[in-house]
């Protein structure tokens, strides 16, 4: 079986590169806008509505398919492709949470970017807090990297080590 998707428009950033492009958009403050295509504009009736959208997005710029990364939180273990959110997947498909500032025909101005300028964008949706936030949520790998982090800051040299007024 084949799929294949049309782009409905296209993302614009300041990012033109991944070392500068932020790791997730819940880490970005930069803003951007999306060009919808002519013939998807009906389709952004009543999005104004909407203080975040859900993006989903082609990874256009190619990198090797990998089904083990090493992801930005914890560079010293692998992990399978699936239970991270690195780019290098097999489908290439991207999802980021951006807020919506303002909405000018076809263009829709974003806060909270987090991908390279030009990316090709598959779809929106709206993020409808009901439908998509969940309570009791566990994050697998993630959780005990976290805790270990924690861990680690109090240690007994981090406690007695002596600091400079204002510095962690």
């Amino acid at each position: 079986m084949e799929v294949c998707y049309s782009f409905i428009g296209i993302i614009h950033s300041p990012f033109t590169g991944q070392p500068e492009t932020p790791i997730q958009s819940v880490y970005s403050s930069a803003e951007g806008t999306i060009e919808i295509f002519p013939e998807y504009t009906d389709g952004l009736q009543e999005i104004e509505g909407f203080s975040h959208l859900i993006l989903l997005y082609h990874f256009h710029v190619e990198g090797p398919l990998r089904l083990r990364v090493a992801p930005f939180l914890d560079h010293e273990n692998e992990r399978g492709i699936f239970s991270t959110r690195h780019h290098d997947r097999p489908n290439r498909i991207g999802l980021s949470i951006v807020e919506l500032l303002s909405v000018e025909e076809t263009t829709l101005s974003i806060r909270g970017i987090d991908v390279l300028d030009g990316t090709p964008l598959l779809d929106i949706k709206p993020y409808v807090l009901r439908f998509d936030h969940r309570d009791h949520v566990r994050s697998g790998w993630i959780d005990r990297a976290d805790r270990e982090r924690e861990i680690s800051l109090f240690t007994p040299e981090y406690l007695t080590r002596k600091r400079e007024p204002g510095k962690e």
